[in-house]
């Protein structure tokens, strides 16, 4: 009965949406007024996201059973939003319940098509996995449509989406599917990772891919270091992200704020991370300037409860750090743009490989004939690719297909210039929404 009567609310009281280009003089606001529900944040900046929208500043209210937000957004050029279709469709789709599922482009999971069959890997990182992944996936007459492979802190984890390299369809027959199972488990557990090492078809259901991928990195614990010679390696130590957890005791919430350089999706990679740990985060602000993104969080646990214990406090830090470290730009950065053909991933891979690169992170897709993918890529050590080897590599493999974009190894580092203290430190004695817009217009 009580979740027929918060549906029957959430029917009555559709989410409310208003779209400003006058208030702020570098972005579009987005406000989003909503019934309040487990989950909803996610949703929003999820849209958001699959806009690929780039959110700048956020204000997050969600108590008293109402969702409060207002996000300062700009597009991949940096400047507002001013088509009118694009701003219509945003405002559907936020105002839409049915919409806050995610975009067909960016999911994984069974469709109610025969476009692919999704795969998910997991397992031990080492130089030229990828690589080995794609020659099996090309011998068993396997055309990759889109791939996104995540490492860190020593693991990997991959959502690929393959057809049969002949009909172009999804691959059905169970006994095929059970042999590319068998030679992937193979590959991963080359290092011995007997017990970690996993190879499945995505689950039932539509769940947005980058959401999936911090799943299974959840679930394969990367958030636990390795040890301190192999995170050296690895890591710069004064790149890597700030999170603090505190009390705040006069109104029994837990604080979180997270200091780390800024990307695009880090918003969402951390509200993903608190969400699928059943945190609700209650108040929040977010703010970017300078390379920089500062995010302060007041959260409790679905249960209503703070963080009651230090070991709770320790894996929440965790988690938040890599959930923030996922998806880091570490290396040179390689876009890639040729025809599609069959095994294609597999020979630029091999090429990587045979030339002493590391794959760090990659997203690759297929359309209308075309191939277009991003990799960042390290030696073997982690330090920057000599440029001569790049050379060589687009050579071999033709040098249209293959620029440079950006290498993070060789950026200079940033001073991190941030406020000291609780932004929302008197935020609760105002707790008029007109007085939330005052306080917002003067920042």
């Amino acid at each position: 009965m009580d979740d027929e009567y918060a549906k029957l609310i959430r029917r009555m009281n559709p989410p409310r949406v208003v779209i400003d280009n006058n208030s702020c003089e570098d972005a579009t606001v987005i406000q989003v007024d909503s019934v309040n529900k487990h989950g909803i944040l996610l949703e929003v900046v999820q849209v958001l996201i699959d806009m690929n929208l780039t959110i700048t500043k956020a204000y997050i209210i969600s108590d008293g059973g109402w969702f409060m937000d207002v996000f300062n957004v700009i597009d991949c050029d940096g400047k507002k939003i001013r088509e009118k279709e694009v701003i219509d469709y945003i405002k559907r789709r936020l105002e839409s319940n049915a919409s806050f599922s995610s975009s067909f482009r960016e999911s994984v999971g069974f469709m109610p098509s025969n476009e692919h069959t999704s795969i998910e890997l997991s397992g031990t990182d080492r130089p030229g996995l990828l690589s080995e992944v794609c020659a099996v996936l090309a011998d068993l007459h396997c055309n990759v449509v889109n791939a996104e492979i995540w490492t860190h802190n020593a693991r990997a984890a991959a959502v690929v989406h393959v057809t049969d390299d002949t009909t172009g369809q999804a691959i059905k027959d169970p006994n095929r599917l059970a042999t590319i199972r068998d030679l992937l488990c193979n590959v991963l557990r080359a290092d011995g990772d007997v017990n970690t090492a996993k190879m499945t078809l995505s689950p039932p259901g539509v769940t947005n891919r980058d959401r999936r991928l911090h799943q299974i990195m959840f679930a394969d614990r990367d958030y636990e270091r390795v040890d301190k010679e192999e995170i050296g390696r690895m890591h710069d130590q004064s790149t890597r992200p700030l999170v603090t957890v505190m009390d705040c005791y006069e109104k029994d919430y837990t604080i979180v704020t997270m200091r780390s350089k800024d990307r695009p999706k880090l918003l969402f990679d951390i509200v993903c991370t608190l969400t699928d740990m059943q945190y609700v985060v209650f108040h929040g602000m977010v703010n970017t300037g300078r390379k920089e993104a500062y995010q302060e969080f007041y959260i409790r646990h679905v249960d209503g409860l703070p963080i009651g214990s230090e070991a709770e406090r320790e894996r929440i830090t965790q988690c938040l750090e890599a959930a923030i470290e996922r998806r880091a730009s570490e290396g040179l950065e390689l876009e890639l743009c040729a025809e599609d053909r069959a095994g294609l991933l597999a020979d630029i891979t091999r090429a990587f490989r045979e030339n002493g690169l590391c794959i760090k992170r990659a997203e690759i897709s297929t359309t209308d004939g075309k191939a277009k993918g991003t990799f960042y890529v390290s030696d073997v050590t982690g330090s920057p690719v000599d440029l001569k080897i790049i050379e060589s590599i687009r050579r071999q493999i033709g040098p249209s297909m293959l620029r440079m974009k950006h290498n993070s190894l060789l950026t200079p580092k940033q001073p991190q210039e941030t406020t000291a203290g609780f932004l929302f430190g008197n935020f609760f004695r105002t707790r008029n929404f007109q007085n939330f817009k005052l306080v917002r217009s003067a920042s």
